[in-house]
């Protein structure tokens, strides 16, 4: 159970608990599960939202916990970075983030509710099952509201074939007809930015640092797919599966500021074997 102190500011003296809250990231939803659990509590005794708080003052909030997983302790994903509110893990390859149809038992999700127990799983960025690398989890709702859409991650991807320089792919993606997981550029689609620059030429191939504008599912291999240099391994979009037997993506970093104390948080991982093994690594 996570415990947050917020001590009162001048700027926001007389105002009422719930702007208070508002003002720090807090949903509506949340300060009303708050009043619910007794969450909210001033000098010990219980706060009302509609309550004034004062200059000196020190709001407690005692942070609700929330569904669990069925725990799994016999998966492994190496744990990037911790604190009290998030954890970060270095996903590998062939994990699924979330339980789905096939995978009710094997994923990050059930890992975490082996680590964490009566926390709920709350990634704040997600990979694909076979893309590796660093996975943004939330240990509660605060720190899960306060990092939605506020990770910035970069990417390293393995093309086969030359890319000379930087370059920017926008392009709108879309699901394929006749497929419930493809993605395709189409004009119908949502709009897709996707920026890229190569950083080392080896083997006739090229690994890019990526970032992304939007967040579409499937983005980036859907637009390398388009402009005809599919990832390597990515036999769903084309790609040349003969040396590697997944898409040769892995997120490499990911930035963001910690949910209370505002603290710039940077976390880099390695490329994994099978894709420094591309380049003779």
């Amino acid at each position: 159970m996570r415990i947050v102190h917020f001590d009162v500011p001048e700027c926001d003296n007389g105002i009422s608990a719930l702007k208070f809250l508002k003002r720090r990231g807090f949903s509506a939803r949340l300060v009303t599960k708050l009043k619910s659990t007794g969450g909210l509590t001033r000098g010990g005794s219980i706060l009302r939202s509609i309550d004034a708080v004062f200059t000196g003052e020190r709001i407690d909030v005692t942070l609700p916990d929330g569904d669990t997983l069925e725990p799994n302790p016999d998966l492994y994903a190496a744990v990037a970075y911790e604190d009290e509110d998030v954890v970060v893990f270095d996903k590998p390859p062939g994990l699924p983030v979330h339980p789905s149809g096939g995978h009710y038992y094997d994923t990050l999700g059930n890992l975490f509710a082996a680590m964490y127990t009566g926390v709920t799983f709350r990634p704040v960025s997600r990979l694909d099952r076979d893309t590796s690398g660093l996975c943004v989890c939330a240990k509660n709702t605060l720190a899960a509201a306060r990092l939605a859409g506020k990770v910035d991650k970069v990417y390293y991807a393995v093309i086969d074939g030359e890319i000379l320089q930087s370059g920017e792919i926008n392009a709108p993606i879309t699901r394929e007809s006749d497929s419930i997981i493809k993605r395709c550029v189409r004009e119908d689609g949502k709009p897709a930015i996707t920026l890229y620059k190569p950083i080392r030429h080896a083997n006739g191939k090229t690994l890019l640092e990526i970032t992304l504008v939007t967040g579409r599912t499937h983005q980036i291999r859907a637009h390398f797919a388009y402009i005809g240099f599919p990832l390597c391994g990515d036999d769903m979009y084309g790609g040349d599966c003969s040396e590697i037997t997944r898409q040769a993506l892995h997120c490499g970093k990911v930035t963001f500021s910690a949910p209370i104390s505002g603290e710039q948080i940077m976390v880099e991982s390695s490329l994994p074997e099978d894709i420094a093994k591309l380049f003779g690594g």
